[in-house]
Formats: structure tokens, sequence, C-alpha cells
């Protein structure tokens, strides 16, 4: 709109109707009628969050005289809207308090009526995939044809210096729902419980294992399961020792205890039956003459032990009353490797509709097949239809996609996501000390072409496409998922090739149209198919980062959809280069305005992308986005940047991650991300410990010698070389300028970025040297053009100020 006199009528407009509507909706929000958090809820999502969003928007656009307005606007809109989501939240906090009182009373009064389903949790630590068959596990076999199954991560607290996941540690985060474990540094078997003469039975050590969980930086509080079981009105047995580690209380006591199914009796007068298979754990860890840690079991020893598990799961699942749900979950790791793990679910499900055979997924991974431990809590109350606990992070087990027909295809295609898991996790050190070697040796060559003119002409064309290579490198990557490497033989030269292939692909295209004579047309294409690519990617699942050498890792449980901070990096310098090239080419055809709206249009879609929780969910990138395309969108349309506007678009995109937080924190907790879950953690208090891990996280990234490397060697090549004047003349960048003038608002909006993100992500120097991957060999290739556009010339005046995108003036000494 912004025609003249706009802001008087819309002053006018906001005082004659917005503030008495605001003032009428607050008086009728203070009725607290019934429905009221659902319809605040829906009133959130469908109108706040979106406003929220477009003021963002708005405080990008940084126009002439923006300040004075902004003032004007902060008081007419802002103030009113801050005063009306304050007294919001200060409803939704007195109706929290009140259900909370409410909850608190029905317990006091211990006025509880039994939950009416059962469930049958069997753990069976280290089970994998891979150990079923047809003859060596028979009763497991035939679950899998009536289960719903999928691949389980078992991550729980982190040993020192121990990437698998101990028996122990995957029980006690089942108890707790929460990552756990103890202070033990190599694995040992859970310690045998102290029954009583009622049948019940205490866990040994138990207050110092509360105690150790609860300073760690998870502060799980573990005893959550049993606890919330009995707090339902529920009885809980458990059999074997891990077992009574899963199903105790808080203060570690179990109602009732067993060391095998016959001696415990008839399941269906329980409430909650957990049962410990331990005969691969067993095996592993008592091996005799073993060192610590011991070694994997051979090939033989394995299969007995499992199937002497098996024919105990037999007994057990012959056990299991109609109708109750049966749980059946590898929760450790029974080697010195981690892997993913069996996970089963038979009957009832949280929703009430019956586990189908297919596949398994939650909330919390949102992937087909993939499931984590810390979902089993959730999901045994979900089923109990007992509260959930605040702090259990997990997402109740849900049906999901079908699985192949035959048992054997399933059990195959599982065990096949195993050994994807397994295979990134060997090849990734190797790849990344290959990755950075070739970049380096690539930067010192080219240093040699652009400032030495060395091997002349020639060199310097094919200098020029291997830098657009280069550029696809990264998001070829995530692209390398479309193919299957890891089964292939030699994963780590097969990845190798794969990832060269495709960006082979991505410079063939990027050389192929007319747009290859553009000095910035190259650069293009390969930005476009790294932030088109990667914005696909999430809007459909984020299937190309699960198991990419750059993306998740299952096995360590960090983090299964959304964008992952190194896709991140790529994602919004694909973005930010992609629109350089695209405004340039309009501004050329004199299509300013245009151009500054389809970099308007696109970016504010890119960065709604990144955060949203249904895509992106991506907490810490999306202020650091904001920033960085604020800076681009301010030089490329003439603006100066100063310290103030870099400020207010600062807090614009605090305040959009925090919109966006909130509108998911408002959504049922089985539906939220970890978006919704840090405000709450905030709101209860716990979010320190989480700042503080992350913080940490980041801070120890500075010690990656291989990404340290990478990022100063960029940031060298791009000041001392580019930059610089050389034999051919002026400095290869200043030429790049002169001819494509938006590659200075975008190379500047990159770095914003990569800065930005390094300050306030976990994964810290990671993102400026995946960022700078894909910018500095890019804009080699832009400079090269104009190299060769222009011809050599007398070196050249330094490039202009940052704060102008405007090419040096010729009259100028």
């Amino acid at each position: 709109m912004h025609e003249r006199g706009f802001q008087r009528r819309a002053g006018a407009w906001f005082r004659s109707w917005v503030a008495p509507a605001c003032a009428l909706g607050a008086a009728l929000l203070c009725l607290h009628e019934r429905g009221f958090q659902r319809r605040a809820r829906a009133w959130f999502r469908s109108w706040a969050a979106p406003a929220c969003a477009l003021g963002a928007a708005l405080l990008c656009l940084h126009e002439r005289g923006f300040q004075r307005r902004a003032g004007a606007w902060f008081r007419s809109w802002v103030a009113p809207a801050c005063a009306l989501g304050a007294a919001l939240l200060c409803i939704g906090a007195v109706g929290g308090s009140a259900a909370v009182a409410g909850v608190g009373v029905g317990m006091a009064g211990g006025v509880h009526s039994a939950p009416a389903k059962m469930v049958v949790l069997v753990g069976v630590p280290g089970l994998q995939w891979g150990d079923l068959s047809a003859t060596g596990t028979p009763n497991l076999w035939a679950l899998v044809g009536k289960s719903g199954s999928a691949s389980m991560s078992t991550r729980a607290y982190p040993r020192p210096n121990r990437p698998s996941t101990c028996p122990v540690a995957g029980w006690l985060t089942v108890s707790a729902g929460q990552r756990a474990g103890s202070a033990q540094s190599e694995c040992a078997l859970p310690p045998a419980p102290r029954a009583a003469a009622d049948g019940s039975a205490g866990v040994p050590g138990w207050a110092e294992l509360a105690s150790y969980n609860a300073t760690t930086s998870y502060r799980a509080t573990i005893g959550r399961l049993g606890q919330a079981v009995r707090d339902a009105g529920g009885t809980v047995a458990a059999i074997g020792p891990g077992a009574a580690l899963g199903a105790a209380d808080k203060s570690g006591k179990v109602q009732k205890y067993a060391d095998n199914t016959a001696a415990l009796g008839d399941l269906s007068r329980y409430t909650f039956v957990v049962a410990e298979l331990d005969d691969l754990a067993r095996a592993w860890i008592t091996q005799p003459g073993a060192a610590a840690p011991p070694p994997d079991l051979s090939k033989q020893a394995r299969a007995q032990a499992v199937a002497r598990a098996d024919l105990r799961a037999g007994e057990i699942t012959r056990s299991v009353p109609a109708g109750a749900t049966l749980l059946v979950a590898g929760l450790s790791d029974a080697s010195t490797t981690a892997h993913l793990h069996v996970a089963m679910a038979q009957g009832p499900s949280p929703t009430g509709e019956p586990y189908h055979r297919g596949h398994l997924t939650s909330a919390s991974t949102r992937q087909g097949a993939l499931v984590a431990i810390t979902d089993v809590t959730a999901t045994v109350l979900g089923v109990l239809g007992a509260p959930v606990p605040e702090g259990t992070v997990g997402r109740p087990w849900s049906s999901g996609g079908p699985a192949p027909a035959s048992i054997a295809e399933t059990v195959t295609e599982l065990a096949d996501a195993d050994l994807a898991s397994r295979v990134l996790v060997e090849v990734r050190a190797p790849f990344y000390a290959v990755f950075v070697s070739v970049q380096l040796l690539f930067y010192g060559l080219a240093a040699l072409a652009v400032r030495r003119r060395w091997g002349g002409p020639r060199v310097l064309a094919a200098t020029g496409v291997l830098a657009v290579a280069g550029g696809a490198v990264a998001v070829s990557t995530f692209l390398a998922q479309l193919v299957p490497w890891w089964n292939l033989g030699h994963p780590m030269a097969t990845l190798i090739v794969t990832i060269m292939g495709f960006a082979a692909l991505s410079a063939a295209l990027a050389f192929a149209g007319p747009w290859r004579s553009h000095v910035l047309g190259p650069l293009t294409v390969v930005a476009a198919i790294t932030s088109l690519a990667l914005m696909i990617d999430v809007m459909t699942g984020s299937r190309l980062q699960v198991n990419a050498v750059t993306g998740y890792e299952p096995v360590t449980g960090g983090r299964f959809y959304g964008f992952s901070n190194i896709a991140f990096a790529v994602y919004a310098t694909g973005t930010i280069l992609a629109l350089t090239g695209v405004a340039q080419m309009l501004m050329e055809r004199g299509r300013r305005t245009t151009a500054l709206a389809v970099c308007l249009a696109y970016g504010l879609l890119a960065i709604f992308a990144d955060g949203w929780p249904g895509w992106g969910a991506d907490f810490g990138g999306v202020p650091a986005f904001v920033l960085g395309f604020a800076v681009f969108l301010m030089m490329l349309s003439g603006r100066r940047v100063t310290a103030g506007r870099l400020a207010i678009v600062a807090a614009a995109g605090a305040a959009l991650i925090s919109v966006i937080a909130l509108a998911d924190w408002l959504r049922p907790s089985d539906q939220r991300t970890h978006l919704g879950a840090f405000v709450q953690q905030a709101i209860s208090g716990d979010a320190l410990p989480v700042i503080g891990r992350k913080l940490g996280a980041m801070l120890g990234t500075l010690g990656n010698w291989q990404l340290t490397a990478l990022s100063l060697a960029a940031l060298a090549f791009l000041y001392l070389v580019l930059a610089r004047p050389s034999r051919w003349g002026a400095s290869a960048l200043s030429l790049a300028y002169v001819r494509a003038p938006a590659l200075r608002a975008g190379l500047f909006g990159v770095l914003t970025t990569a800065l930005a993100g390094f300050l306030i992500n976990d994964s810290g120097i990671a993102i400026p040297a995946m960022a700078l991957t894909v910018a500095v060999p890019l804009t080699l290739a832009a400079s090269i053009r104009a190299l060769q556009r222009g011809g050599p010339t007398p070196p050249g005046r330094p490039s202009a100020p940052a704060g102008s995108t405007a090419p040096p003036d010729p009259a100028t000494p």
C-alpha cells in the first residue's frame, strides 16, 4: 500500500476500530468460558503468529525514514499488541495454574480410577534388526508380521569417549523420559533389587543414581514413568534387574518384582509390566578374561545369546492378556559401537486404534520407521491414559507408512537403516579430512592462477569451472542420499564419487544455458539448486538430511527433522546468493523495484521455511538468517547499514523466532517440536542448563582444527587473494563488483549470517565453515568471469565501503 497519508488513516483506523476491539476481546477473554484455551491457541496460530511474522518482514524493509515511522508504528501498533499479548499470557498462566492446582488436589485426595488398559514392555538390550531370522528367532520373527516396527535410536546420557549406550543408561532413560545414565565409565549389569516380604523390591543405589542425573545437563528425574503409572492408580510389576530400573517410582521402589515370568504369575493383575531379556547384554559384558570395554561378541556367541532371548520372549508374549499393548525395544547397545535397535508395538495405541502391521514413527523423529528411546515413556503413558509429566521429552509411537510385503523384506529394510547409520559414523571423520584437505589445496592453486597468472587464461578458465563445481559440493552431500552409497562396496570411495557426480551435474547445468555468459550466471544456478533442494527437502520430511555425511546421525539421536545447523548454513548461503544473481539480472533490465520485491518475497518464504515447526524448526538459524538477509536487502536497495538498524533487525529476528516458538508451545504437548519444548523449559526454569549445554558445545567446536582451518583459509583467500590487485590488473573481486554490484550485497549478507550463526548455534565454527564453502568458490567463479570479460586492467582502487552497492566512481583518483 504505502500511499500518501496511509499512516494517518491507519492510525485513525486503529483508534476507531482496533483499540476498542482489543479491549472488548480482552474483556471477553477474561470471562474464561469453556474451551478458552483451545480457542486461544487456534486464534494465535491463525492470526497472531502471521501478524508477528508480517511485522518482522516490515522491519526488514528499512526504507527511507524507517526509524521515524517505526517509532510511530511501534507506539500505534506494537505497544497495544504487546499489552494484549501480555494479558493473554497472564490469563493463560492463571488458567494453567488453576489446571495444575486441580490436578494437584486430585492427587492429594487420592481419588484415582485405575487405567482400563494394560501395557507390557519387553526390553532386550542390544537387540538389532540384523539379529533376527526365521530359524534363529522364530518368536520375534513372527511378531514382526503382526506388529508395527521401526529402528530405534537409543542415545542416552553419553559416557566420556564412549559412543555406545550401556544397559543401565537405557533403562534409566526409559524411567526418566529424558536422557539419563550412571557415573560408571564402563558398562555393567544392573544391580539385583532388594526384595521385600510383600513382593515389592527396591533398587540398590537409587539415591546415588537420582543425584547423579539431577546434576547432568539434562537434569533427568529418574522414576518418572513408574511414579506416573502409580499416581494414575495403576500397579507396576518388573521382571529382572534392568526392568526394575525402568519400572521403579521416584523412591526407587517397584510394587511387584520377580526374576522370571512364571514367578510373577497372571500378568492381567497389573497395569504395567516391564520385562528384561538381558541375554545379549550379559553375554557381552561378562565375557571371560575380557578387558574393559569388552570386545564385540563373535557372530556365533551373539546368535546363541539372541536365540536364548527369543525363547524367553516367546514365554512372555504368550502370557500377554488379550487387549493389552505389547512393546518390544532394544533399549541399549551390547557392543563397543552404537547401533539402531529393534522397536515393535502390538495392540491398542495411545489413540485407541490398534498398531497395524507396518512402520512406526513418532513426532520426535517425523521419520518413517524411526523412533527414539525417550518415546517409550510417552508411549506407555499414552496407552494407559496417564498424564505425561513435564520434562518427558519423547512422543508416543504411532503407526506410520506401510512396511514391505514380507517379514524378510521388512527386517532387511530396517537392518539396512542400521547399516547406513553405522557406515555414516565410520566415514564421517575421514570424509571431512579429505573435504578440508581438497578445499585447502584448491585455494592454494586458485591463488596462483588468480594472483600470479600461473598457467595463463586456460588455467584461469579451468579454475572457474572447478570453483562452480566446488560451490555445489555442499548441497551434493545431501543429494547423495538419493543413491544408497552405504550398500555399495567401499562406501567411502562410493560416497566421494557420488558427491562429485552431483557436483559435476550441477556445474554442467550452470554452464548449460544462456545465463553462462553473465558474471553471476553460474553462481546463480548453483545457489538456486542449493536453496530449492534444501527447502523442498524440509517441506517433505528432511529425508535428504538423514544419514547424510553433513546431516543427521540417527544413532546419536541429536535431531531427526528440520534443518540441521550445517544444512541451515548451506541453505541460507544458497538463498542469499541466488537472490543476488536474480536481483542483478533484473536491475540490469531497469526493473529495480521488481528485483527488490522478488528478493523480499522469496527471502521471507525461505526464512519462514527455516523456522516454521512443521518444516525447518530451526531455533538459532532464524535470527541469523533475518540479520544476514536484512543486510543484503539494505545494501541492495542502497540503504546504509548502521548499528541502529542492525540492532532493530536483530531484535526483529529474535522476536520472530520467539513468536514461532510460542505458537508451537500453544499446541498440545505431544505435538510440540523442540521449539515449544524450549518455551516450556523456560517456564519451568530449566532453560539455563539447555543454554549452557549449547554454549559449551559451540565453544567446543573451536577445537575442531579442520573446520577452523577451513574457515580461516576461506576468509584469507577472499580478502588476501580476490580483494587485492593481481598480475591480471585490478582485484578480481573489485571487477566483479563493477560488473555485478549486487554481489557486494550478497557477499556481506552471507558473511553476516555466518557470523551470527556461529555465535548463537551450538554447531559453532561448522556454520561459517560450510557457508564459506559455498560462498567463496562461487565468488571466485564470478570474479574469474569478470576477469575474463574485462581482460587485464591497471590495478584498481579498493572496493567501495560496505554500505553501498554502487560501483566505484571512475573519476575518483
